[in-house]
């Protein structure tokens, strides 16, 4: 029953790309679909939320077809951090397990970047929307030192095949293409073996 649930959503997701809203509806009623996903945290396969001392982990969980959009778990071992980065696309993160912080940044009429005074603390549960329209630039950490934290992020792309930016403090924006950090996907057609009540 664990991947009905995130079948249910990539559906959900698949059906809201579909009708072509505008971005905020999209944001709107995804965020709402994403946060009905992470309320429940006994779906995740463990291959997609094993944490890794070296980095934070990004496992690919969905590809649409035509890369319209997809679904990936990030899962960020006690203290670990991206650099500061961007999207290029719209995205929803949704906090599964643990907490994160998020710093976010924006841009001066010359380029350079803004830091915002603090970090946003997302809880289990918190849902939270990035796009160059609302603010695309940010950094994002484990808010804990002593254990794992997971969220799952929704893209407007296929977003491990996206060329992107991370910004160093003392240099350009940097290209980037993030990969993900598996080769398998789980099997979330394989519906037939799922016992159901009757």
């Amino acid at each position: 029953m664990a991947m009905a649930k995130l079948r249910r959503f990539v559906g959900e997701i698949a059906e809201l790309v579909d009708a072509a809203p505008a971005e905020h509806e999209l944001i709107t009623r995804g965020s709402e679909s994403l946060r009905r996903l992470v309320a429940a945290d006994d779906w995740l396969p463990a291959a997609y939320a094993t944490p890794s001392p070296e980095r934070y982990q990004q496992f690919l969980l969905y590809a649409d077809a035509r890369q319209r959009f997809s679904v990936v778990s990030f899962v960020w071992g006690p203290g670990q951090s991206t650099p500061v980065h961007d999207h290029t696309v719209w995205g929803l993160i949704g906090v599964l397990r643990g907490a994160e912080r998020a710093r976010a940044y924006g841009r001066a009429a010359d380029g350079t970047l803004i830091e915002s005074d603090e970090d946003r603390l997302l809880e289990r549960g918190a849902v939270e929307a990035v796009s160059p329209a609302i603010g695309d630039i940010h950094r994002v950490s484990n808010a804990y030192d002593d254990r794992v934290s997971i969220s799952i992020h929704v893209y407007g792309a296929n977003i491990g095949a996206v060329s992107r930016f991370v910004y160093p403090p003392d240099g350009p924006p940097k290209p980037f293409i993030s990969g993900y950090s598996n080769d398998t996907l789980p099997n979330l057609w394989n519906s037939g073996k799922e016992r159901t009540t009757p």
